[in-house]
């Protein structure tokens, strides 16, 4: 392949790179927000989404015009597939951040006596799972793709136990019915974040070994 066309590869990664910093960055600060119920933050995350759509659409539109022209094979080919697939990932994780923020905008409304469930262990796990699912992409780290995948059962414990809390809280105190619903949502919202970071590490070891590795029994 010509020297151009490599060239086009390396501003890819360097466009998909960049575009997972933006979202780590935005995943960061909407998980801190949960506790303080941080409107402000909330509120920039929502008006500032169509930067991260924007990017995703540039990304798969490059991926695509490189398809075209170069038709790669092998390695080449399997990088460009994986970049589409974690580009995608990585606008809904964006997504599923807003949503986070949406909740908070709502949960600022109401005056619960006490909040039901502590989410910072599910937002660390969280936050975790996508940033070593970014580094093996960036370090070409088998290894670490595959500790991501193994992540997401805990982060999936926690989901459940949150459910569990929160059904139990409702039936307490029905008049906090509202507040409760969209506390609930920001676990389910938090779990699709793992989701995907698990998606994202599922490419890189599919990138590196060419195995595809979904539904897999690890």
């Amino acid at each position: 392949m010509s020297r151009h066309f490599h060239k086009e590869l390396e501003k890819v990664k360097k466009m998909i790179l960049s575009l997972g910093a933006m979202v780590e960055e935005r995943v960061r600060r909407i998980t801190s927000a949960i506790t303080e119920r941080d409107d402000a933050t909330a509120d920039e995350i929502v008006r500032s989404d169509y930067e991260i759509d924007e990017m995703e659409v540039e990304i798969e539109e490059e991926c695509l015009k490189i398809m075209a022209l170069h038709q790669p094979v092998a390695i080449d080919l399997r990088f460009l597939v994986a970049v589409i697939k974690i580009n995608n990932d990585l606008e809904r994780i964006a997504d599923e951040a807003v949503n986070i923020a949406q909740r908070i905008q709502t949960m600022v409304k109401d005056q619960p006596t006490r909040l039901t469930f502590d989410y910072e262990p599910m937002a660390a796990e969280v936050e975790k799972m996508l940033q070593l699912s970014l580094d093996a992409l960036v370090n070409m780290d088998v290894d670490m793709a595959f500790r991501v995948v193994t992540m997401d059962d805990e982060v999936d414990g926690i989901y459940h136990r949150a459910y569990r809390l929160i059904r139990d809280e409702m039936k307490q105190h029905p008049e906090q019915i509202t507040f409760l619903i969209n506390f609930y949502l920001v676990s389910r919202h938090l779990e699709r974040i793992a989701d995907h970071a698990t998606n994202i590490a599922e490419e890189v070891i599919y990138l590196i070994e060419g195995e595809i590795v979904r539904h897999a029994d690890y």
